[in-house]
């Protein structure tokens, strides 16, 4: 007889960990804390409960990485995504939900399952045996986060979370932008040229300032107070406490030549990092933001070279909880210090509903194939689900790791030139070659043991 797969939270991921697992034949328990421990954010009692939009986003599977997703998890046998397509508004290209019925969707199908029980009770220690996942979300609880904090030395896990934005590289212009650290530091030539550099005049800067300033930014829950994740202040904050703070913080222009004007210092200068191996996502250094995503485009344009910029990530401020996944999780979503322990959903690093509930269906079938005595071949990183594991499980930076939401940046690049319309015929060849890669390990890592 099988052993028992243990799931801490409901929510979307632990849903899905469970549906998967249960369908391959697996007895599980999902331990959900409420209605018996309530949240600020939660109004019911029922499994996936949508707390923030109703939106799955675009739903184009051809053209767009999310939609790609939707059709991985649908092929997959999904139940987030049968809930989603059951209970759809209309909503243009983008897949929305009737947020009440969704969640008593998913609630009804999983009580209905024969192999699957739902505790009410609140898990407040990591678990030393046992096969576990950990879907909690950004609203883990209080003890649970500060055992998971003990266990990881992580100081804090749950906080105010002010991210930056991330902009695709092909969109950069490099007749304004140039590659170069600061004093050209770096024992390499690719270490001395590892930060993308937009310059700024006086009067450029000046109407910076004052259009950051007056942008509309993102208000606070009532009762909720700020705390800011490892100093990561909002560049709004910074410049709140005097026009000249960002010129001496993220955005001095010491140690840089501008190779397109060198005989002209700049006043101040934007820098971007790298954000992945791959080198196709920039984030913008110091550049943590509580501006709407409206402004935030607006304001952002106007530095030079990011004039036509497209953004895999704006950059926002919620709170969240989440682990340091590249340092902390392996290939299989295990917790290294503690194999026993799978983590899924929102808590990895991804950002989003369906993102969290694609980690929660890869985990539910890795605990399944590992508990099984199956070994799962390799997740190939050309597909949605690929690309989001192997990103929160070494693909990202460790020390400026943050929330990502599935994107094209994320998959190995594929070669499809020829400027916009060009880009189309690149985001069909990601979409043909994922769904391709996708059914080929559906079907050589089938768990219908039931």
């Amino acid at each position: 007889m099988a052993q028992t797969l243990h799931i801490i939270g409901g929510g979307m991921a632990g849903s899905e960990a469970a549906w998967q697992a249960a369908n391959a034949g697996l007895d599980v328990v999902i331990h959900e804390m409420r209605p018996k421990v309530e949240t600020f954010a939660h109004k019911t009692g029922d499994l996936a409960e949508m707390v923030c939009s109703n939106s799955f986003r675009s739903d184009d599977d051809e053209q767009n990485a999310v939609g790609l997703l939707h059709w991985e998890m649908r092929r997959a046998g999904g139940l987030i995504m049968a809930a989603a397509d059951a209970n759809s508004l209309p909503a243009g290209g983008a897949l929305a939900v009737d947020r009440d019925a969704f969640s008593a969707y998913v609630t009804a199908q999983i009580a209905a399952h024969p192999r699957i029980t739902v505790q009410s009770d609140e898990i407040t220690e990591l678990p030393a045996q046992g096969h576990w996942i950990i879907a909690t979300g950004p609203l883990t609880s209080g003890a649970l986060g500060q055992a998971i904090a003990a266990e990881t030395g992580a100081e804090a896990l749950a906080f105010f979370d002010a991210i930056a934005p991330i902009v695709y590289f092909d969109s950069v212009d490099l007749s304004k932008a140039w590659f170069q650290s600061r004093y050209d530091k770096g024992e390499t030539e690719e270490e001395q040229k590892a930060y993308l550099n937009c310059p700024m005049s006086r009067d450029q800067y000046e109407a910076f300032i004052d259009a950051l300033l007056a942008a509309d930014k993102t208000e606070f829950h009532e009762g909720e107070t700020a705390g800011y994740f490892d100093g990561c202040l909002p560049i709004e904050v910074m410049a709140e406490r005097g026009r000249e703070t960002l010129r001496f913080g993220p955005m001095k222009p010491v140690g840089l030549t501008n190779p397109h004007d060198p005989q002209t210092k700049a006043y101040a200068v934007v820098q971007l990092r790298r954000d992945n191996a791959l080198g196709t996502l920039f984030n913008i250094v110091g550049f943590q933001t509580k501006m709407k995503y409206g402004a935030q485009t607006e304001v952002l344009r106007m530095i030079p070279g990011l004039e036509n910029a497209r953004f895999a990530r704006l950059g926002g401020i919620h709170r969240n909880t989440f682990l340091n996944s590249p340092t902390l999780l392996d290939s299989q979503m295990r917790l290294k210090s503690r194999p026993n322990i799978r983590f899924a959903g929102q808590i990895t690093g991804v950002e989003g509903y369906v993102e969290s509930a694609a980690m929660g269906l890869l985990a539910g079938r890795m605990a399944t194939a590992e508990i099984l005595g199956r070994t799962l071949p390799e997740l190939p990183s050309s597909t949605a689900m690929g690309a989001l594991v192997h990103h929160i499980s070494g693909g990202a930076e460790a020390k400026t790791f943050q929330p990502m939401n599935v994107n094209f940046g994320l998959f190995p690049p594929i070669d499809a030139k020829g400027g916009r319309r060009g880009r189309k015929i690149r985001y069909k060849a990601y979409t043909d070659r994922a769904k391709s890669d996708w059914m080929a390990w559906l079907e050589h890592s089938a768990l219908d043991l039931a």
